[in-house]
């Protein structure tokens, strides 16, 4: 795990860090090293704080594995992101997500399925462009995305592929807040502090009866559509 992704408890508090040195892509490798940390998380009941390299949230899937990788490959990327995005949806305790950089479909889906969402200030872009690389966006991301999008930028990002700067990704529901990169720390630490203060056992029940009907949902649209039948259909279809 520490290669990819970095866990520091503080108090309540478990702050991971994805970080691969490049752009953060969402390798079966890196979403395994993001299962084990969340898994700990879980463990020790704490709040998460999730975090990417500046300039670059992630870069989504690892596009040699969507493009040209085996089915086996492709099987596995897509049940370990998909099965990501449903555990940070239903997660026990609070996840904050803090974008300093772009963040791509994959990246995306992990922002829209945290509890509180802080993005920086600055040149960068979020959102679903699978239909601009040719891939139609996979029903559970969509499942994601519908609860926390608005309906028209819903639909603008998934039909279109339209990604979105800080300020509209806010009036979208990609994010909660957008803050000046001088003022980060301070947001964020305003933001735990709310956080840290509700009832944990509220939170937690709350949170499941909120997000029942969307995570009953993700979960048979994962069961559903990501199948090694597919991933086999969908590597066919490429080679063709």
């Amino acid at each position: 795990m520490a290669d990819l992704v970095s866990y520091a408890r503080e108090g309540r508090v478990a702050r991971i860090a994805m970080d691969d040195g490049k752009v953060n892509v969402m390798s079966a490798a890196m979403l395994g090293a993001l299962h084990a940390a969340f898994d700990r998380a879980a463990a020790e009941k704490a709040v998460v704080v999730l975090s990417g390299r500046p300039g670059v949230f992630s870069a989504g899937f690892d596009l040699k594995t969507l493009m040209g990788g085996t089915a086996g490959d492709f099987y596995a990327m897509l049940r370990l992101g998909a099965e990501l995005a449903l555990k940070v949806l239903a997660f026990g305790t609070p996840v904050m997500s803090v974008i300093e950089g772009h963040a791509y479909p994959m990246g995306a889906f992990l922002t829209l399925a945290s509890d509180w969402r802080i993005g920086t200030a600055g040149d960068w872009r979020i959102g679903l462009n699978e239909v601009q690389i040719g891939i139609p966006a996979p029903r559970f991301a969509i499942e994601v995305a519908r609860q926390r999008l608005a309906p028209a930028y819903l639909s603008r990002t998934t039909v279109t592929g339209e990604m979105f700067a800080p300020a509209e990704a806010l009036a979208a529901g990609f994010l909660d807040e957008v803050a000046q990169p001088q003022e980060l720390e301070a947001a964020v630490e305003r933001a735990l502090s709310r956080l840290l203060s509700a009832d944990a056992e509220s939170h937690r029940i709350t949170k499941a009866r909120l997000r029942g009907p969307a995570i009953a949902a993700i979960r048979a649209a994962i069961d559903e559509d990501i199948t090694m039948t597919y991933a086999s259909e969908v590597c066919a279809r490429r080679a063709a």
